[in-house]
This record gives C-alpha cells, structure tokens and sequence, in this order.
C-alpha cells in the first residue's frame, strides 16, 4: 500500500515536471502570442509567465506589437502626363489588432506592402511629372490614408509613409535641367529689369523733388525779396513823408518868422531890400547858366529895378490880403 501510494506520488510529480516544463511560456515584452487549442483560436498570451496545456494548445503566432519599417521595392509608374518615373519608398506600420492579424490576411506584411505600391502607382497616375516632385508630402498623407482605410481588418494601422526617391529617365531629368535653368535665367532677368526699373524711378523722383525744392526755394526767395522790396519802399516813403513834413514845417515857421519880421518896425523897408537883392542874384544866375542874357530895358537905373520889384511884392501883398478878406466872408 505505501510503495502504491509513493508511486502514485512520483507519477504526479512527473506529470507536474513534465507539464511545467513542456507547458511554460514567457512572452517577451510589446510581443502577443496566439494560442490554439485542437486548431482552433483560444487565447492571447501577453508578456511575462504564461500556461498552456502541451500537445493540447499550440503557440500558432508572434506579433510584435512595436511600430516596424517595411521598405517597399522600386516599382514603375507613369504620370499624367505619360512619363515613366521609378519610385521606392519606406512604411511604417504597427499591429493594434494581434488576431485580427493572424486570422484577417495569410501574410499581413507582404499584403501591406502589395497595397502600398497599388496605392503609390494610382497617386502618381492622377498627376503630373512636375506636381510629383512638389507634392511629395501630399502623396505619402495620402497613401497612409489608402492604407488605413485597406488594413482596417487585418489589425494594422499605418503610422506614415515616405518616398525615398523618385528616378525619372535620362533625357527628361536633361529637358528639366534646361527647363530649370531657363527659368532662373528668365527670373534673373526680371530681377534685373525690376532693378534698372527701380532706379529710373527712383532717378525720376529724385529729379522731381529736386525741381520741387529748386521752385520753393526760388519762391521763397521771390517772397523775400519782394518783402524786402515792400520794405524798402515803405521805408523810403516814410523818409520822404518825414522829408516833406520837416520842409514843411521849416517851410511854416519860415513865413511865420517873415510875417513876424514884417510886422516889427523897418520890416518892409527891409523885405523890399531883400526882394531887391534877389531880383539882382535871379539875372546873375542867368547869366552864368547861359550865353544868352535877357536883360531889363532899365538895367542901368538900378534904383528903378528896385522900385519895380517893390512895386511887385506890394502887389503881392494886396492880393494876399484881398484873399484873407474873402476867406474871412465866407466863414
């Protein structure tokens, strides 16, 4: 009964070693295993220590769960506009969906990269040579784009693609040189143009505002001296009003002493004497200025001339008279 019960011992425990020997799995960090059980989809292993049953369930895939650059081959495409381009490029994909994975595609990685070159030559169809090389952003959003939306049921989901290069035949990449070179001469020379252009312009303006500052200052200096002008002839009628008034004034007190003269005692005797000596000065003048003398008919009587210039300034003297008199009337 013991040695029975001690085999039986034994034969547990060799079972038990067997099966934790043939029955532990360890999965790797970011890895999923798929576990088949007789054929047929039973669990997920995640990472660290895991049971199975041996014989009975089968690890049947490893999916690793870390983001994976796929290169994809060269291929041929044509563009729009009928010109054969070769283009590679490299994906990026990871796997969100493990039995999806397993179970959606045969080989989800051959079929993603089958999709990728599918989708790339479609792109390049639909635009020409030029936009290919300027749109290379736009293609690679769109392709990731295409991917995505096929891949939906095969549990991966494409994080980004990129072109590596675009090859394109020889005499067109020769055509585009010369194409490119033509157009940075002609921008060049638009360049030089809008420059010569500018500096006309500039020249022209140049000249304008200095004809502008040339009339302001001729104007301001016409101002000027027409002010001065002004001035001037301002200045010079105030010098003659003054003039004119100092005669007159010496002019009035003049008659003013003469009449005061007069009324004093002599004062007519001595007006008749000097009226006298300025009739004689009048024809000594004369007769210096000229060659021709007009002499009175009584120039040897000296003392008639004298007579006849009193006679003169006594008639003089009534006619002031008659005038004063007529003045006081008509007050």
């Amino acid at each position: 009964m013991i040695f029975f019960f001690i085999l039986l011992t034994f034969i547990f425990l060799s079972v038990g070693m067997l099966l934790s020997m043939f029955g532990t799995r360890i999965v790797p960090h970011q890895e999923v295993w798929i576990v088949q059980r007789l054929g047929r989809f039973k669990r997920q292993l995640g990472p660290g220590l895991n049971w199975i049953i041996p014989t009975i369930d089968h690890v049947a895939y490893r999916h690793s769960l870390k983001e994976e650059a796929i290169d994809v081959l060269e291929q041929t495409a044509i563009t729009q506009d009928n010109v054969s381009v070769i283009l590679d490029g490299v994906v990026y994909v990871k796997i969100v969906d493990p039995v999806a994975a397993s179970y959606g595609v045969k080989d989800p990685l051959h079929a993603l990269t089958q999709l990728v070159q599918t989708s790339m030559r479609s792109l390049i169809g639909t635009l020409p040579l030029d936009q290919t090389f300027e749109e290379r952003e736009s293609i690679n959003a769109k392709i990731v784009v295409a991917i995505n939306e096929a891949s939906l049921s095969w549990g991966i989901r494409c994080i980004r693609y990129e072109i590596k290069d675009i090859k394109i035949p020889k005499e067109i990449r020769d055509a585009m040189e010369l194409q490119l070179t033509a157009e940075r001469q002609k921008r060049a020379r638009i360049l030089e143009s809008e420059g010569v252009r500018q500096a006309h312009i500039n020249e022209s303006e140049g000249q304008r505002q200095a004809q502008i500052n040339l009339a302001e200052g001729l104007r301001e200096k016409v101002v000027l001296e027409s002010e001065a002008a002004r001035v001037d002839r301002v200045n010079r009628a105030k010098g003659e009003a003054e003039a004119i008034e100092a005669l007159a004034v010496a002019t009035a007190w003049g008659i003013e002493q003469i009449s005061k003269a007069l009324s004093l005692t002599g004062g007519e005797k001595a007006a008749s004497l000097q009226v006298a000596e300025k009739y004689i000065e009048a024809f000594r003048q004369i007769a210096k200025e000229g060659n021709t003398i007009v002499l009175p008919a009584n120039m040897q009587h000296p003392g008639t001339m004298i007579g006849e210039a009193m006679a003169i300034y006594e008639q003089i003297q009534k006619t002031q008279s008659h005038r004063l008199e007529k003045m006081m009337v008509g007050k």
